[in-house]
Parts: C-alpha cells; structure tokens; sequence
C-alpha cells in the first residue's frame, strides 16, 4: 500500500513538471523501476482517474447524454465571456460528441431524412475545408506581421493589418453565406436531430471564432505613431509582438480544432452512408 502511495505522488510530480499525458510519462527512477512492473495496472487505472478529474470524459452511451453534452456546449460557446481559448475547447469537445452520435447512428434510419442530412452535412464539411484556408491566411499575415514590427516598418504593418481585417471579414462571409443553407427543419430520427443541432453549434462556434479574430488586432495610425517617444515606441512594439505571437498559436490550435472536426464529419458521412444499406 505504501508502494502505491508513492508511486502515486510520483505520478502528479511528474504530470506536474512534464506536462505531459499520464499514461506517457517514462519512470527512469531506479526506485521505481521494480515497482513499476508489479503495480502496471495500478499506474494505469489510476492515470486515467487523474486524467479524468482535469478533463471530464464524455459518455456515449445514450442519446440523453449527448443533448446533455450538446447544451451545455452550446451554453459555454455562447457565453459573453467567450474567448479563442473557449473556442478551441469547444470544437474539441464538438469532435468528440461527433463521434458519440456516430456511435448511436448504427441502425436503420428513415431514407429520407439521411439523405437530406448527407446533403447538409457536405454544406459544413465545406465550409470546414474554407475556414481552414481563412486560418492559414490569417496566420500568414500574423506572421508577417511580426516581422515588419521587428523592421520598424510601421506603414507596411498598417498595410498588413488591413490585409488581416479584408481576410476576417472575407471568411464572415462565407459563414453567413452557408449558414441557411445548414439549416435543417427535420423532426424524424432521433440521430438526425443531434446532427442538425451538433452542426448548427458548429456554423455558430465558427462565425464566433472569427468574430473573435478579427477584433484582435488594432494598430495606431501613422500619425499617432509620430507623436509617440522611441523608446516608448520600442517597448509598445515589444508588447505587441508577444500578442502577436500568442495570436498566431492560437491560430494554430484553431486550426487543428477545425481539421479534427473536418474528419469527425468525414467518418459521421460515412457512418449515415451505411445505415442506408441496412
């Protein structure tokens, strides 16, 4: 039992200092080198417990439990207080009660409404693919951006920054051109409905983390520059390429919530596909 109680304690150190996964972690201490053998499923059932209290798992196991997951998702999304953060959680949560619904979409399911919902689900796994291109662009000018304000080049940053604002407002627009299109009036199937409310949070959570990025960036005219100290200056510019560069990683986890989201609506087609062949 004392063996456990330390291993244990090893076991949050290590999550603590590393941060990394539990179940990842690489005991190099001779000390528990012995223990590590005898107590394996110790270790492992108990990293998972750990895992669990710092990111509460989300059960599949009925249609309850995902409405449940869907509400309360479409709650923090929509919540004043939203920031990029929340989004990039939520389209990682949103992946996963993808998968639930996959999970509840193995039996047979009315003809019409699956083909109808095959039809709107290519309306968001398009729009996916273009939010992935409005990121990448964006990115492009983040960075770009950070190299102008290293140069002092502070007419071509303005230049950049307008060249950021048209990107944001261009991927708006796709948003609210595809948004009607995404809507579905079906009241059928059971699984049909999670869908068209999981992809109905999905258009929302995308035209919101836009939102968000295009309110990012907001830099002096030329003029206020002139009127500003050097030294000042320097240090306003400092300031502003660490915002810019946490921006860009941001950016980059948007991107990557996107793409998973992008294969979860991949394997869901695929999944309505075969309920046609039941």
């Amino acid at each position: 039992m004392c063996h456990c109680f330390h291993l244990f304690c090893y076991i949050k150190r290590q999550a603590r200092t590393q941060k990394t996964p539990l179940q990842q972690l690489v005991f190099s201490s001779p000390q528990f080198e012995e223990e590590e053998a005898s107590h394996l499923s110790f270790h492992s059932n108990m990293a998972c417990h750990l895992r669990s209290m710092s990111v509460p798992s989300s059960p599949c196991s009925n249609q309850t439990n995902v409405e449940e997951q869907l509400r309360s998702l479409k709650a923090t999304v929509s919540s004043p207080s939203t920031t990029i953060g929340t989004m990039v959680d939520g389209l990682s949560k949103l992946s996963s009660i993808y998968s639930c619904i996959n999970e509840l979409s193995h039996q047979r399911q009315q003809r019409k409404a699956v083909e109808e919902e095959l039809d709107r689900s290519l309306v968001l796994i398009d729009l996916c693919n273009a939010m992935q291109e409005s990121f990448m662009e964006l990115k492009a000018c983040v960075q770009e951006m950070q190299l102008l304000l290293k140069r002092g080049d502070n007419v071509a940053v303005q230049a950049k920054v307008l060249s950021y604002t048209r990107s944001a407002k261009k991927a708006q627009k796709q948003i609210k051109r595809v948004s009607s299109k995404s809507a579905s009036d079906n009241e059928g199937c059971r699984v049909i409905k999670l869908l068209a409310e999981a992809r109905e949070i999905a258009v929302s959570m995308l035209e919101t983390t836009v939102h968000l990025l295009s309110k990012q960036i907001a830099m002096p005219s030329s003029s206020k520059w002139s009127l500003i100290s050097k030294a000042f200056q320097k240090k306003r510019v400092v300031c502003e390429e660490e915002q810019l560069q946490e921006l860009e990683l941001d950016i980059v986890d948007l991107e990557s919530g996107v793409e998973a989201l992008f294969r979860r609506l991949i394997q869901s087609r695929v999944s309505l596909l075969n309920t046609l062949s039941l």
